[in-house]
């Protein structure tokens, strides 16, 4: 593997974090169980580190929208190179896309904590569901299709959490 494809795989699986759960002692027939049924653990890491990251993502308006489309920009060529270089499409250890659609999940709303769970939860409920429209996403080439139906729940979840918020709910 080239260093580029070295260091797009090391990114985009958020420098090998989406591993640990595979690293666990003892967890092979449960990981063999979960894989089958389409659950690796990888996406609630990448997740997770989409909700520690979102300090880095402005909250100025202008500056959101910009940061948030080079992200976008910047996932799709990753994780497009990371999944040649894996071989695999989709690989569930790439996890970048997890990152950039948690990050629409909160785009431009409040940063209080309870918004900030309640979008991790709406997020990983309506990422693992892959719901049409959204889920029809995942069939794009390459990078696209790995990002943008993560993006796609992010809208979701994101207006979801508008309607929350509007009704005082959060």
């Amino acid at each position: 593997m080239e260093l580029g494809d070295r260091l797009a795989v090391l990114l985009a699986t958020s420098f090998h974090l989406s591993y640990i759960p595979s690293k666990f002692p003892g967890t092979a027939p449960w990981r063999r169980r979960m894989e089958q049924k389409g659950w690796t653990g990888a996406g609630l890491i990448g997740t997770l580190v989409g909700l520690a990251l979102v300090p880095l993502v402005p909250s100025s308006s202008g500056a959101q929208a910009v940061f948030l489309a080079a992200a976008l920009c910047a996932a799709i060529f990753l994780c497009g190179r990371a999944e040649k270089a894996l071989g695999v499409h989709d690989d569930p250890r790439i996890v970048l896309d997890e990152i950039v659609g948690f990050w629409t999940t909160v785009a431009f709303l409040p940063r209080s904590g309870a918004l900030l769970a309640a979008g991790f939860v709406l997020f990983r409920v309506l990422d693992a569901a892959k719901w049409p429209p959204y889920g029809w996403l995942a069939r794009l080439p390459t990078g696209a299709g790995v990002v943008m139906d993560d993006v796609g729940a992010g809208i979701c979840a994101n207006v979801v959490l508008r309607m929350l918020t509007a009704y005082g709910t959060l």
